[in-house]
């Protein structure tokens, strides 16, 4: 979440006439996260609302992510809620420059983000996680990984001379031997339906140690649900610590008390854990060295990835 489109007090009212959400007090830019610009509205019935601009994804892509939102906020996970526009419609457009972008107003949640989970917050994550997983089974859309093996290595191809020139040839190396590793990879057969994609530290709320929200859905799609797991373990386990073993066994202690993995899972996660380091490393590293412009942007650490890949692959 960040803000590369600014809004005025007068572009909040125009959008909020369409819903009956009542008058609007005031809003806040939200900084943390990349993706979208965000903002905190707050109105005078003390109600308090996120409007998103989407600023990546098009608009033949939302419709899936706002019915997705609905259908797990309607099926007791706590995410969440899209509000109904009075045209009975999820989605808003809006006139920025010279181009129009597409936005949202979703309920919000209490609780607050931690930028460290203790043991017990990493089990209430990890039960967060499967309920999640359980909740979305029921779901009847179907989104493919839009950064899969394709995108791995087309991003990977296209920056292989701006990788050595600004973080060397044993990152570029190690980054062309990984993808090599991925592709020969046969992982198949696993568990497989709606995902979040990208449960960080910063999608997800706590109220003490407990888990009272995920948020941020517009990375999911359908994979295996262990490719999850990894993703989130990265994220909230790893911190190339000395307790991080301990750490990932409490998460995974958490998603078990409400679903149960399966044998080939648990084979299959170390290669995950791995795939998943290369992919948020390729990511942040494609942000870092191609930075888009924006009011409140936050570009995160490419090394912190490398590091946490080199971590995996060097236990295995």
């Amino acid at each position: 979440m960040s803000v590369y489109t600014e809004l005025t007090t007068q572009d909040f009212e125009a959008i909020l006439a369409d819903y009956n959400l009542g008058k609007l007090k005031s809003f806040t830019g939200i900084a943390a996260g990349i993706e979208n610009s965000n903002f905190f509205l707050d109105m005078q019935s003390g109600e308090r609302f996120v409007l998103t601009i989407f600023e990546r994804l098009g608009a033949d892509e939302l419709p899936y992510f706002m019915r997705l939102m609905k259908h797990l906020a309607s099926n007791g996970l706590k995410s969440p809620d899209v509000q109904v526009r009075k045209d009975d419609s999820l989605i808003f457009d809006i006139q920025t420059g010279d181009e129009v972008k597409q936005g949202c107003i979703v309920s919000c949640l209490t609780g607050e983000t931690l930028d460290f989970l203790n043991a017990a917050q990493l089990e209430s994550s990890g039960a967060a996680l499967a309920s999640l997983h359980l909740a979305g089974q029921a779901f009847d859309e179907h989104r493919n990984n839009p950064t899969g093996f394709a995108w791995l290595e087309d991003t990977i191809t296209a920056m292989q001379a701006d990788v050595k020139k600004t973080y060397g040839a044993d990152a570029l190396a190690l980054l062309n031997d990984e993808l090599a590793y991925q592709k020969q990879q046969t992982v198949s057969g696993l568990p497989t339906g709606v995902i979040h994609g990208d449960l960080f530290v910063d999608n997800i709320l706590f109220e003490g140690d407990d888990v009272s929200g995920v948020i941020d859905f517009y990375y999911a799609h359908d994979a295996a649900y262990a490719m999850d797991i990894a993703i989130a373990i990265n994220a909230q386990a790893i911190v190339l610590g000395d307790e991080d073993d301990k750490r990932m066994d409490a998460f995974l202690q958490g998603y078990e008390s409400k679903r149960q993995l399966e044998t080939n899972e648990k084979d299959a996660l170390n290669g995950l854990l791995r795939l998943g380091a290369l992919r948020f490393w390729v990511s942040r590293l494609f942000d870092a060295l191609y930075p888009r412009g924006g009011a409140m942007t936050q570009t995160k650490d490419p090394e912190e990835y490398r590091r946490k890949l080199l971590s995996h692959k060097f236990t295995e």
